[in-house]
């Protein structure tokens, strides 16, 4: 499902409608866990609204941030988002599939993925890891199983192959099964919601 049509005209259609606030909120986490330095080559994945993008380019950490979407209605809330913040010039936004990332191989220091690697697929780190200079990051945000009620499209659109953890220790391990070490996850409660943080390291 991963650069699927269907998909693209799914988030198209929230896109207006997005809740910015709950996003904003999870990828400050994901970014408090993170830690990205000075001056990182960093992409946010399946950006979504931009939200972490636009916290990265405040920030300052890394200009310009590589913010990737499929849905070209996100893509446009993520602008407009930028516009209105002053920060136009430091994000390069792309319309683009999350898999394969357009980057060429080892070429980033630090890929953040908040709230979507669920509809990627587990293929996404495998991809992350080409796109990764060895000690580069990986950082993403999943569901926590016992509060995760997906209905409708999102059902549809869920990526089979990447299990939504009930535990930090299920996070760490599926981490750990795409070849990433010393990892560090984080659980936490995000308005109504309960996600966990995962960071890890390419070797």
């Amino acid at each position: 499902m991963t650069n699927s049509p269907q998909m693209a005209r799914f988030f198209d259609e929230l896109a207006d409608g997005y809740d910015n606030d709950h996003h904003d909120e999870i990828a400050r986490l994901l970014l408090d866990l993170a830690r990205p330095a000075p001056g990182a080559v960093v992409a946010d994945v399946a950006c979504g609204n931009g939200a972490i993008a636009l916290d990265l380019a405040r920030m300052g950490v890394a200009t310009p941030v590589l913010a990737v979407d499929i849905s070209s209605g996100m893509i446009a809330v993520g602008r407009d988002r930028a516009e209105r913040a002053g920060l136009t010039d430091a994000i390069d936004w792309r319309v683009a599939p999350a898999v394969p990332l357009p980057v060429p191989d080892a070429s980033l220091d630090l890929v953040l993925c908040s709230s979507a690697l669920h509809f990627l697929g587990s293929g996404a780190l495998s991809d992350w890891r080409r796109a990764l200079r060895s000690g580069g990051r990986v950082g993403f945000t999943l569901p926590v199983a016992s509060h995760f009620r997906p209905t409708g499209p999102f059902v549809e659109l869920l990526a089979p192959d990447v299990p939504i953890p009930d535990t930090v220790d299920d996070a760490l391990a599926f981490v750990a099964t795409a070849g990433f070490v010393e990892a560090e996850a984080r659980l936490a409660q995000v308005g109504s919601r309960s996600v966990i943080a995962t960071v890890a390291t390419r070797p």
